[in-house]
């Protein structure tokens, strides 16, 4: 697996413990060796922006994620052997804004934190949460997924 951790704002945050996290999940959901993903961190001011852009709605939200391709949740890639590495794309998250939603909920950061990688990712493999069936298959693949690493999903 191949992610890569930009922090690119001023709150910690364990860039190595969130590049484990998605290795963990693109092991789980069984994405070849060869799969690469990106985690950007920002601050709220950018992240709004972002969503402005992409989504025409200027305000802060907790992650943001930019698929490079469609993929079939549920369904990892097949990778050919002399093929290019399976390229999900970017996960943006605004760690600032999550911590006030940590607070918010009564969880902690990184339990937070987590959730909003897992839900990141999880979108860049095909999921979604628009219609209330898609929502609930969402949601119980979050929980399952940070049972793996032992964080309760709220």
């Amino acid at each position: 697996m191949s992610v890569t951790f930009t922090d690119e704002q001023t709150r910690a945050v364990d860039g190595d413990a969130l590049v484990d996290l998605a290795e963990r999940v693109l092991r789980h959901e069984g994405y070849p060796a060869t799969t690469e993903l990106a985690i950007t961190a920002v601050e709220d001011e950018v992240i709004a922006a972002m969503k402005g852009e992409y989504l025409g709605e200027s305000a802060v939200t907790d992650v943001l994620s930019f698929p490079i391709e469609d993929f079939e949740p549920g369904q990892a890639p097949i990778r050919q052997s002399d093929g290019p590495p399976v390229m999900l794309g970017d996960v943006v998250i605004a760690p600032s804004h999550i911590a006030r939603q940590a607070l918010d909920h009564g969880v902690s950061e990184l339990s937070e934190l987590s959730l909003m990688v897992v839900h990141g990712i999880l979108h860049l493999m095909g999921w979604d949460h628009v219609v209330d069936d898609e929502a609930e298959a969402m949601e119980r693949r979050e929980r399952e997924i940070l049972a793996l690493v032992g964080v309760e999903r709220r």
